[in-house]
């Protein structure tokens, strides 16, 4: 069972999503937030796998919360809830820590999915919204300069594609590897950067020059 914590500041929206995940089998919401303070504080009491986290709250927003909890608390997953697509708050989220965000009226199918594939320790990354948003900000980013020198030149391909969205998959076929391979070349260089999931992977691909917003 994955256990989901909502915080957001409107009632309305935690209710919808909390019926919508109380409803579909294999999550349950074990509780709720109405600011990033008390976010924090349900995280370390109730030690939720999935956190969905609003960026706009009042006493602590969003990010200083997400930043917070990741910190703390690696083994939660954090997903930004955001109402526009293109919200330079939801860039600093992700350098937080948050494994990716997604909109507040995206599909309930969607919203579902998207708890489990962070849950299972893959990332949001949608080629239609969230690499718009890191090629938007990235190159606004004002993070320590990141060496890749840890990395073979496979590894580097490898992180590249990944920074311009491909899944596992596609990275694989997009250089004549195996899907398993592929997936191994990721998970080694995210050891060797330190990096704790895919969505910090895609930041640092940008923050390190080695994808810049345009390349595909």
């Amino acid at each position: 069972m994955i256990r989901v914590l909502i915080a957001d500041d409107q009632a309305l929206v935690r209710a919808g999503f909390a019926a919508l995940l109380d409803a579909s089998p294999g999550t349950t919401v074990v509780g709720e937030a109405a600011d990033g303070a008390q976010a924090v504080r349900l995280a370390h009491e109730l030690r939720p796998d999935v956190v969905l986290m609003d960026v706009r709250m009042p006493v602590e927003d969003g990010l200083s919360a997400t930043r917070r909890i990741t910190a703390a608390l690696p083994d939660v997953r954090v997903v930004v809830l955001t109402t526009f697509s293109l919200d330079e708050y939801v860039f600093d989220a992700l350098r937080a820590g948050a494994s990716g965000f997604l909109l507040k009226d995206t599909d309930p199918a969607e919203l579902v999915r998207a708890v489990r594939v962070v849950h299972d320790g893959d990332a949001l990354l949608s080629p239609s919204i969230t690499r718009r948003l890191v090629e938007e900000y990235a190159a606004r980013a004002k993070g320590p300069a990141v060496s890749l020198d840890a990395l073979t030149e496979r590894e580097r391909e490898v992180v590249a594609l990944v920074g311009t969205g491909l899944s596992n998959e596609e990275v694989a076929a997009r250089l004549f590897l195996s899907p398993l391979t592929a997936k191994t070349h990721v998970s080694r260089a995210m050891g060797k950067l330190g990096v704790r999931d895919r969505a910090q992977l895609v930041v640092l691909a940008y923050e390190s020059g080695l994808v810049r917003p345009g390349w595909s």
